[in-house]
C-alpha cells in the first residue's frame, strides 16, 4: 500500500484485549461491517450493532443507561440540550388536533416554545394557572393529550403535587411529563409517583460543572421508543465527548446533591431573617408556600434560592451589581455559585400577564448556589444587600 492508503486505514486499531475503567468516548460518525449480512440484520432489528451515531452510540449509550438507573426508568436518550429534549419529546407524542395543558409557571424558554412554535403544527396549547394544579382532575379535558409542568419551578420554587398529577393523568390516559431539573434524581423521583416521563437540562446538575450543554428524557419503553425515533429523525442527538463528559459528572451528582442541598438552606435562613429582602422562596423553608407537599415527596430541597427585593428590577440590579464571589451568569447547577435576574433572562420577553401567571416579579433574583463555604456566600449576599 502507499503512504497515502496506510496513513489512513493503519490507525484503525481494534484492540481485543483492552478493558478500560472509564467508558471510551466512540467520536466517530459511523460504524463498520464485515458484511452485507450484518448490515442486513440491523436493519431488520436483528443486532446489537451500531450503524451510524445519530442512531445509537457506545459512549451515548452508557450515560444514558446511568441516568435511566437514577431515574428508576425503564429507558432514557441524551439530546443536545434540555430544549431538543423538550421539543423532540413534544415532536414525537403530539400531533396536529392534540390539546397540551401547561402550568402557566415554568420556564420561560419552554413557554415561549409551546405558545409560539407547537401552535404553528397545529397543536392547542392550553396554559392553566397553578392554583388550578391543585385539583389537578379538573384541568384535563377529553382532548387533552399530554401535561408539562415543573416542580419546583424555575425561578418561584413552587412545588405541584407530582403523585396526584400524576395520577389524575394516568386515570384519563393523558401523557404526563415533568421537567425534573431544579430537583435532580436525587432529590425527587418522579416516575415512582405515577409520572410518565421525566426530562432535565442536563446542563445543570446532571452535568454540574458548567461546561456541557445537554438534555434527558427517561421513562417506560413504549414511551421512549417514539421519543427514541424522533431523535433519529431530527438529529437531535447528544455528541458522545458530550455524553462521556456528562457520564463522568454523573458519577458525582449524589455527593455534590447534598452539598447544594446544605449550602442553599444555609443561605436561604441568612436571608430569610435579613429585612432588607423582601421575601425568600426555598421549599426547604417552613414559610414557603408548598413546604408540606416538598417535604412530603423531596428527599432534599436543591440548590437554588430565589430572592425578591423592593424596589423592582433598580434594586435587583443593585444587588446583582455588587456580588462578587456569586457569578453574574445565566444557568445553574454548577459546582460554583451563580446569581441571574430572571425578568432579564429566564423569562426575558414576557408580557407583564405572563410574568404575572408564573409568580416572577422585577425585583427578583435567582440563586444557583455552589459548593463554596456556606460561610463566604453569606458574607457576599450580606455584602452585596448593601
Amino acid at each position: 500500500m502507499k503512504p497515502a492508503t496506510k496513513v489512513i486505514h493503519r490507525g484503525r486499531a481494534r484492540p481485543a484485549e483492552a478493558a478500560p475503567l472509564t467508558t471510551p468516548i466512540y467520536e466517530t460518525t459511523t460504524f463498520v461491517f464485515d458484511s452485507a449480512a450484518e448490515v442486513e440484520a440491523h436493519a431488520e432489528g436483528r443486532s446489537s450493532r451500531h450503524l451510524y451515531s445519530r442512531y445509537e452510540n457506545p459512549t451515548v449509550e452508557a450515560t444514558e443507561a446511568v441516568v435511566a438507573e437514577l431515574e428508576g426508568a425503564e429507558e432514557a436518550r441524551l439530546f443536545g440540550s434540555g430544549m431538543a429534549a423538550t421539543v423532540t419529546t413534544l415532536a414525537g407524542l403530539l400531533k396536529a388536533g392534540d390539546e397540551v395543558v401547561c402550568c402557566a409557571a415554568i420556564y420561560g424558554g419552554t413557554l415561549k416554545l409551546f405558545t409560539d412554535l407547537l401552535t404553528k403544527f397545529g397543536v392547542c396549547v392550553r396554559l392553566v394557572d397553578l392554583e388550578a394544579f391543585g385539583r389537578p382532575a379538573d384541568v384535563l379535558r377529553d382532548e387533552t393529550r399530554l401535561l408539562w409542568f415543573e416542580s419546583p419551578i424555575n425561578p418561584t420554587l413552587r412545588c405541584l403535587d407530582v403523585e396526584a398529577i400524576g395520577a389524575a393523568c394516568r386515570a384519563r390516559g393523558v401523557t404526563s411529563v415533568i421537567d425534573n431539573t431544579f430537583a435532580s434524581p436525587i432529590n425527587q423521583a418522579p416516575l415512582a409517583c405515577c409520572i410518565d416521563l421525566v426530562m432535565h437540562s442536563a446542563t445543570k446538575y446532571l452535568n454540574g460543572h458548567s461546561d456541557v450543554t445537554g438534555g434527558a428524557v427517561a421513562g417506560r419503553t413504549d414511551l421512549m421508543s417514539t421519543v427514541g425515533a424522533t431523535r433519529r429523525l431530527m438529529g437531535t442527538v447528544l455528541d458522545p465527548h458530550a455524553a462521556y463528559a456528562l457520564g463522568r459528572g454523573l458519577k458525582t451528582l449524589a455527593v455534590r446533591i447534598a452539598r447544594h442541598n446544605t449550602n442553599a438552606l444555609a443561605v436561604a435562613q441568612f436571608l430569610e431573617a435579613d429585612r432588607r429582602v423582601r421575601r425568600v422562596y426555598y421549599p426547604g423553608l417552613a414559610s414557603h408556600p408548598d413546604h408540606a407537599i416538598a417535604s412530603r415527596q423531596m428527599r432534599g430541597f436543591g440548590g437554588i434560592v430565589c430572592l425578591d427585593l423592593e424596589g423592582g428590577l433598580a434594586r435587583a440590579a443593585a444587588f446583582f451589581d455588587r456580588l462578587q464571589l456569586f457569578a453574574r451568569a445565566a444557568s445553574l447547577g454548577g459546582v460554583e455559585s451563580l446569581c441571574s435576574l430572571p425578568v432579564l433572562t429566564s423569562h426575558h420577553g414576557l408580557s407583564a400577564e405572563a410574568l404575572t401567571r408564573a409568580g416572577v416579579s422585577a425585583g427578583m433574583a435567582r440563586l444557583s448556589v455552589g459548593l463554596e463555604a456556606p460561610e463566604d456566600l453569606v458574607a457576599d449576599l450580606d455584602r452585596a444587600l448593601g
